[in-house]
């Protein structure tokens, strides 16, 4: 598939930027729609008091209940949390985040499809943008959503695996949380649709 794009972008260039362009930039997005949340301010403080840290959570802070399952992914420890929805399971994940603020969204949602082999189109602004980029790239090493993905009810965001490892734990994302393939094809047997996911 490489060989089909046209120079100066190579294939380490391409997996470089598109992984990074998976999620799209805010400004891309109707951040004031009906299905945009407001986090609640108990939330908040518990944001402030796990802000600087990579470590295990209590998930009651954040959900109410762990019906489905839920998924915290703290940004600024560069962390996804997985609770199973009897909370006989827990998992940690080191992930990357958005690049900026202004490409980050927090909120509720939840997960609304499951893919595994998931193809990829980048966006008419990020074709807008890059027009080398291919229009399309199918499932295989060259795919910049890795070998799994999981839908979240907001257009365009993922939680999704990378080729390129050097991306996680780092802001290298335009939106979509990332985490090392064989990380996200164990969370993708773990989630169902409907697991609760929270951006904070």
């Amino acid at each position: 598939m490489a060989s089909k794009f046209a120079k100066p972008l190579n294939r380490r260039m391409f997996l470089a930027g598109s992984a990074a362009a998976a999620g799209v930039p805010a400004f891309a997005q109707n951040l004031d729609g009906d299905d945009t949340v407001e986090i609640e301010e108990s939330v908040k403080q518990a944001v402030r008091r796990n802000i600087s840290s990579f470590r295990s959570l209590d998930w009651q802070p954040y959900f109410s209940n762990l019906n489905n399952g839920a998924i915290l992914v703290d940004i600024s420890s560069r962390a996804l949390h997985y609770w199973s929805e009897g909370g006989e399971t827990y998992k940690l994940y080191p992930s990357s985040v958005p690049l900026s603020e202004d490409l980050t969204r927090r909120g509720r949602t939840s997960v609304v499809r499951k893919v595994e082999g998931p193809s990829w189109r980048p966006t008419p602004a990020m074709l807008k943008r890059n027009p080398e980029w291919p229009a399309y790239v199918g499932p295989g090493p060259d795919n910049p959503l890795g070998t799994h993905a999981l839908y979240l009810g907001w257009t365009y965001y993922r939680i999704h695996g990378t080729h390129d490892t050097r991306k996680i734990g780092r802001r290298s994302s335009n939106g979509c949380i990332g985490l090392y393939n064989e990380h996200i094809s164990e969370l993708f047997k773990l989630a169902k649709i409907g697991t609760q996911v929270l951006l904070i």
